[in-house]
């Protein structure tokens, strides 16, 4: 006597997240503005001018980019400003910090665009395992995002979740 095997898992009413599906594809690219630092400390503005000028800028075109100064030198203002104005039209993006802020922010813009009306009610699992680099910050924001709307939270897998959140 044998009976047949049923996936109560894909019968099921869950509904997975994937944050993997939101992943913004495209090269990133940092801009270091210590390179342009006079002595490693300051930093002038007409020879730094000179340089945007003289720089190669299609090589960031379509890609996403963090512009920072990695040393602790005071950079002023107006030069992220007047870096980002050499980018403008070229780039997917581009944000003042390192490529972790970079990816930061690229999903909190991601997960501002989800449509939420499939998620009404239900319950929702969202996917730890993955592939591609997701910052732990993402899940943060997808659960405030989530939770005003679904029935329950859980992250992990089917077979094996961690309650995050239940409707009462």
């Amino acid at each position: 006597m044998s009976e047949e095997i049923t996936n109560r898992v894909s019968n099921s009413k869950l509904i997975n997240f994937n944050l993997e599906d939101y992943y913004p594809e495209g090269e990133r690219a940092f801009i270091d503005i210590s390179q342009y630092l006079d002595q490693g400390i300051v930093l002038r503005e007409k020879e730094f001018r000179q340089a945007l000028k003289e720089e190669n800028w299609e090589i960031y075109r379509d890609k996403f980019v963090a512009i920072d100064c990695s040393t602790d030198a005071i950079v002023p203002t107006w030069a992220f400003m007047l870096t980002v104005a050499h980018l403008h039209g070229l780039v997917k993006k581009a944000i003042l910090g390192d490529l972790e802020t970079l990816e930061k922010i690229l999903f909190l813009d991601a997960l501002s665009n989800i449509d939420l009306s499939k998620y009404k009610g239900k319950p929702v699992i969202v996917n730890g395992c993955g592939n591609k680099p997701v910052p732990d910050s993402a899940y943060l924001e997808l659960t405030q995002v989530l939770k005003p709307v679904v029935k329950s939270l859980m992250f992990g897998e089917a077979c094996s979740t961690v309650p995050i959140y239940k409707r009462k």
